[in-house]
């Protein structure tokens, strides 16, 4: 074990890897909750989505451990999650076609992983732009936490009015919302998951929260539920580039950080095992969209586990086994997930997380600021991040042009924006 995962070379050890193993854990598995919650609402089955959100968290985080042995774990991301229900709804297709879209994009980014293309796209998209959807994806789920959780309800003056605030619901939530607030300011490993347990104990005693069971024998997955004739039939190109574009951005700016975090960055700013750390990403994608869930991405609650001292791809082998062990709590995960009061505060709180790159915009150029901010603002009022991600593309360009800039931008941008511009004219609902 020593010698597969070269703990000596990193400097730790394999009880140091065992407990940053536990603590990343904790930090992240409000996901097996908290997504199929999110994904029911498109009529995807609870049990389907449970399952498939711990496959592909195992598969993604083995290959992270294995072929790139560095301390990121992989599931299915907050915000794509949010996303693929409200394109379900949207474009009035079932949910197996939506699935199709992830799939498709899931093997794009497998591709682009193995080519240096990735790395052009990367480089190409301007920092404004990629912070800019990061933020809006973040206001787009904490919205969907305030609606979830009725402290946000419909107005027909207004659009959106605040809600009863004395419905026990909605109170519930306020309270879960303060716990875990408190719990995250005191630095308390894996808040999010404890403030969960803490406002579920409030729901049971509540009269909220029904239990019928904690433990059974894991439900069985269901295997390629996807209808990728129908993504072609309803023209949803643009789907699949918001899921493959998210995701290459979230996946990346959450490498980076961590090995930053972790001093696996070289000076010339390179990720030694870059591709195949990629790799971990785009085949968790690819293999959960088969079983039935949103696109994954590395999470950025391995920076708890890098604190705790993780360095190697042990820490996420401990990860993974305690994602297959939670697989056998289908009962209590299904209990939990059906109160919104208890996953509410998680959408809400993390939405503030995701927020974290404005600081980086530049808000005293125009030209680098309006499509940040378009971006920002239609993601949530639109409901759909494709739109965000088509007008940031669209304003960037032309406002670069207009001001002499039009050099600065890469070809691939007026690409984009072109593409944008003719699917948002001749496809508005694609």
């Amino acid at each position: 074990m020593k010698k597969l995962f070269k703990l000596e070379e990193n400097h730790t050890n394999v009880k140091t890897e065992l407990l940053a193993g536990v603590t990343t854990f904790l930090t992240m598995v409000y996901i097996v909750v908290v997504n199929p919650g999110i994904l029911e609402a498109a009529g995807v089955p609870f049990e389907q989505v449970f399952m498939a959100t711990i496959i592909a968290a195992v598969v993604g985080t083995l290959i992270m451990a294995f072929a790139a042995n560095y301390p990121i774990a992989i599931a299915p991301g907050m915000g794509m999650n949010a996303y693929f229900v409200t394109e379900v709804i949207q474009q009035d297709v079932s949910y197996s076609v939506i699935l199709g879209t992830v799939f498709l994009a899931g093997v794009l980014f497998v591709i682009l992983s193995l080519t240096k293309l990735r790395e052009t796209l990367i480089t190409a998209i301007p920092a404004s732009l990629k912070y800019g959807i990061t933020s809006g994806i973040g206001l787009f789920i904490a919205f969907l936490g305030l609606r979830m959780s009725g402290i946000i309800v419909a107005s027909e003056e207004t659009l959106v009015t605040l809600g009863d605030l004395t419905a026990p619901g909605t109170l519930l939530t306020i309270g879960g919302l303060f716990i875990t607030l408190i719990l995250i300011a005191r630095n308390v490993t894996g808040g999010l998951f404890i403030g969960m347990v803490i406002t579920a104990v409030i729901g049971y005693f509540t009269g909220q929260l029904e239990i019928g069971g904690v433990m059974s024998v894991p439900p069985s997955p269901v295997f390629w539920d996807m209808d990728i004739a129908g993504v072609f039939t309803n023209s949803l190109y643009t789907v699949i580039f918001a899921f493959l574009l998210v995701t290459i951005f979230d996946t990346t700016g959450t490498m980076v950080g961590v090995a930053e975090q972790a001093g696996f960055i070289r000076k010339d700013g390179s990720l030694p095992r870059a591709r195949a750390a990629l790799m971990a990403d785009a085949s968790a994608t690819t293999v959960g969209a088969m079983f039935g869930t949103s696109p994954s991405s590395a999470y950025i609650e391995s920076s708890s586990g890098v604190a705790a001292g993780g360095r190697t791809g042990l820490t996420t082998v401990v990860v993974a086994g305690l994602f297959l062990l939670s697989m056998f709590f289908a009962p209590l995960v299904g209990a939990v997930s059906g109160l919104p009061a208890i996953t509410a505060p998680v959408l809400i709180i993390v939405g503030c997380f995701m927020m974290e790159g404005l600081a980086k915009v530049n808000w005293t150029t125009f030209d680098d600021a309006f499509p940040a901010f378009i971006i920002i603002l239609t993601m949530p009022l639109t409901s759909s991040i494709a739109t965000g991600i088509a007008l940031g593309f669209i304003t960037y360009p032309v406002l670069k042009l207009v001001m002499g800039k039009g050099k600065q931008v890469h070809w691939i941008l007026y690409v984009f924006a072109v593409i944008f511009v003719l699917q948002m004219a001749f496809f508005p609902g694609h």
